[in-house]
C-alpha cells in the first residue's frame, strides 16, 4: 500500500532487511522514516542513499536518523525522548536490529549482548514509544510494533538466565552452528522475540489500544548479518558456503514488510513459504508450540520489566 502520511520507525537499518524496510517506505511515500541506528559511517551512507533513493523516486519522505544504541538502556531512553518530542505519533516501530552469534559478554548495563541488542532493548524501546504509538492508531486507525526474529527461535524452552544480568557467564563461546553456546544465546533472544510479541499483544488487547503487534522471520537470506558472524568466529568457512543458497536481502524483507503493511490480526507472524520455510511467498502460519506458552510468556515480561526498571505501561 501507499503509505502517505506516515511515520516509521526502524532499528538497525544499515543495511540488510532493515535497509531493504526503509527503502520501501521512501519508495511508497512514508512521510517520514525514523532511521534508529548507532552513529557509524555505515549508518551515514544509508541515510545518504535513502536520501539518493527519495530524490530519484521523486518521494518526499524525511529521512530522520537518531542515534539509539540497542547495547545501553540510556541511549535507548534518549531516542525515544527525542521521537516523542519531533513527532506526535508513530504509525509502525519496526524493531529489526540484531547481532547473531556473538561472544559471551556483558553490555554496559550487564546483561547478555544478544540478548539486550535482539530483546530488552527493543522492549524498553516499545514501552517508551506506546503513547506515540496509540496516538497514531486513534488518529489513523492502525499502528503497529513489529519485531523481528528468525528461524533460529525453533528450539528448547525459553531460559530466565538468559534476562538477567548474566552477561559473560552463559555458556562460552562454542561456535557449532544452532548447537554451541554462541548459538544458544542466539537461540533464546529470537525465541524471545516471538514471545515478546504474543506477551504484547495481550497487553495491548487487555488495555484497549488499537496497536497491534506482529513478528516476521526472514528464513535463509543473504546479509551483512551472515558477513559479521563469520567475522566474529560464529560461522565457519564451511557454514558460509550454504550461503549460495540464501534468497536475496530483498526477498528476505518480503515477510518484514508484510508484518508491516498488510492486513493483519494482533499476533500475526508471517515467514517464507518455500523449502523449509527458508526460502520463498512471504506468508502467514501458526507458530511453535514454545512460542506460545503461557508460562514462558509471563516469565518473559516479568523479566523484561526487571531490565527495564518499571512496568510496561500499554
Amino acid at each position: 500500500p501507499r503509505l502517505e502520511g506516515r511515520v516509521v520507525a526502524v532499528t538497525g537499518c544499515t543495511t540488510g532487511t532493515g535497509f531493504v524496510a526503509a527503502r520501501t517506505c521512501v519508495r511508497k511515500g512514508a512521510c517520514v522514516v525514523l532511521m534508529l541506528n548507532r552513529s557509524s559511517p555505515r549508518a551515514d551512507n544509508a541515510v545518504a542513499a535513502l536520501k539518493e533513493e527519495a530524490e530519484k523516486v521523486g518521494s518526499s519522505t524525511v529521512i530522520d536518523c537518531i542515534e539509539c544504541d540497542l547495547q545501553s538502556f540510556e541511549s535507548v531512553r534518549a531516542a525515544a525522548v527525542i521521537i516523542k518530542s519531533r513527532y506526535d505519533a508513530v504509525d509502525v516501530l519496526c524493531n529489526n536490529a540484531g547481532v547473531m552469534a556473538l561472544e559471551d559478554y556483558a553490555t554496559g548495563d550487564g546483561y547478555d549482548v544478544q540478548m539486550q541488542t535482539n530483546h530488552l532493548s527493543h522492549f524498553v524501546l516499545t514501552s517508551e514509544l506506546m503513547p506515540v504509538l496509540n496516538k497514531a492508531a486513534e488518529l489513523r486507525g492502525d499502528a503497529r510494533v513489529v519485531n523481528h526474529s528468525s528461524i533460529a527461535r525453533r528450539g528448547g524452552a525459553l531460559e530466565h538466565k538468559y534476562f538477567g544480568k548474566n552477561g559473560g557467564n552463559l555458556g562460552g563461546n562454542g561456535s557449532l552452528v544452532f548447537i554451541g553456546a554462541k548459538w544458544q544465546r542466539y537461540h533464546q533472544s529470537k525465541l524471545a522475540n516471538v514471545v515478546f510479541t504474543m506477551g504484547l499483544r495481550d497487553h495491548l488487547e487487555k488495555s484497549g489500544s488499537r496497536v497491534i503487534a506482529t513478528v516476521a522471520a526472514p528464513g535463509f537470506a543473504a546479509t551483512n548479518l551472515q558477513i559479521t558472524t563469520r567475522q566474529t568466529g560464529g560461522m565457519g568457512p564451511v557454514s558460509m558456503k550454504f550461503m549460495r543458497f540464501a534468497q536475496s536481502a530483498e526477498d528476505g524483507t518480503m515477510p518484514l514488510l508484510s508484518a508491516m503493511f498488510l492486513p493483519c490480526n494482533n499476533g500475526d507472524f508471517w515467514e517464507p513459504s518455500g523449502t523449509g520455510r527458508m526460502i520463498g511467498p512471504a506468508k502467514k502460519f501458526a507458530l511453535e508450540k514454545q512460542c506460545l506458552e503461557p508460562g514462558a510468556r509471563a516469565m518473559l515480561w516479568a523479566a523484561s520489566e526487571d531490565a527495564k526498571g518499571s512496568k510496561f505501561e500499554a
